[in-house]
């Protein structure tokens, strides 16, 4: 007679899930993909209410957003907890369901896939460029991404603070901090932050280049003092080269009357200048133009209104 599949008396039962600890890593990463999505979307949301003229239906969509983040990381702690063998148990007072319920609306094989083809936060992009232009190999270290990572990993360096002592100050893992500062994860603006305040750095410098890299909408009441910052703040994450080395970087395109004004003066200069410096820079001048149009239109209202008062 074949033996019973089923457990005997003095046998104890299976657990009903059984451990997968690389479903469980999946779970865990994915989770920290949604953690800087989440993070990025309240720092949209938080622009969004502060700007008079943000329509409704776009804050509505924003908090859309925020609660589709919701049910993602709420499904992938549920099927992690299942991974791990530990008890639905200790969710389901929580979440407001039952054991039984969290297992049916969360299973581990369907959860997976969505995951897997998961959708990161729709972006206002701070760029001229189509969402499926896709960036040629060359251009791949001039992305806003980079320019950020380039300027926080130079400021690590220039304060002598290892990446193991960064992890200590944000609580995280020093391999996470090492894929952060190469450019090949997202930063929140948290994250920017806790680097820049462990550096002792300057965090207006660097906001401009975070806020291209996120696309979301510029911040501060003057978009030419802005444009200019975003234009030093390149300069710094390509390590500050000295006048002439930009010059020469642009092949004698600019004077030093043009890179003076574009870093320093209070005017705008024209944009022939300003892309040329961008590209000098290792920059992408689409990304640059849009601030150049707010700060120029900035400009021209100004004159305009004083125009109007003789």
């Amino acid at each position: 007679m074949p033996a019973s599949s089923y457990p005997s008396p003095q046998r104890p039962a299976r657990p009903g899930t059984a451990v997968d600890a690389d479903r469980a890593a999946r779970c865990t990463e994915a989770l920290r993909d949604i953690a800087e999505d989440f993070a990025v979307v309240s720092d949209a949301l938080m622009h969004k209410t502060y700007g008079v003229a943000t329509p409704t239906a776009d804050l509505v969509d924003t908090v859309l957003e925020l609660r589709r983040l919701t049910e993602e990381a709420v499904a992938a702690i549920v099927v992690r907890q299942r991974s791990q063998g530990e008890p639905l148990s200790d969710l389901a007072s929580s979440l407001d369901l039952t054991v039984d319920r969290l297992r049916k609306k969360y299973v581990p094989k369907t959860v997976d896939q969505a995951l897997a083809a998961r959708r990161r936060p729709n972006r206002r992009a701070a760029t001229a460029r189509p969402p499926d232009d896709v960036p040629a190999p060359k251009n791949l270290l001039r992305r806003p991404r980079q320019r950020l990572a380039c300027a926080l990993t130079r400021m690590q360096k220039q304060a002598g603070i290892t990446q193991q002592a960064l992890a200590a100050h944000m609580n995280v893992d020093p391999s996470y901090v090492s894929r952060l500062l190469s450019g090949e994860r997202e930063l929140s603006w948290q994250h920017v932050k806790a680097i820049v305040d462990c550096c002792d750095g300057t965090p207006d410098l660097v906001k401009p280049l975070w806020e291209a890299a996120a696309g979301v909408e510029p911040t501060g009441t003057d978009p030419a003092r802005y444009l200019r910052t975003y234009l030093q703040a390149l300069r710094y994450a390509n390590g500050s080269p000295s006048d002439r080395a930009v010059i020469a970087s642009s092949q004698h395109a600019i004077s030093i009357a043009d890179l003076r004004q574009a870093l320093q003066g209070r005017a705008v200069p024209e944009w022939p200048v300003v892309s040329q410096l961008v590209t000098a820079l290792q920059g992408l001048p689409e990304v640059a133009l849009p601030l150049w149009r707010r700060a120029r239109s900035s400009t021209e209202t100004c004159t305009l209104r004083a125009e109007a008062f003789g």
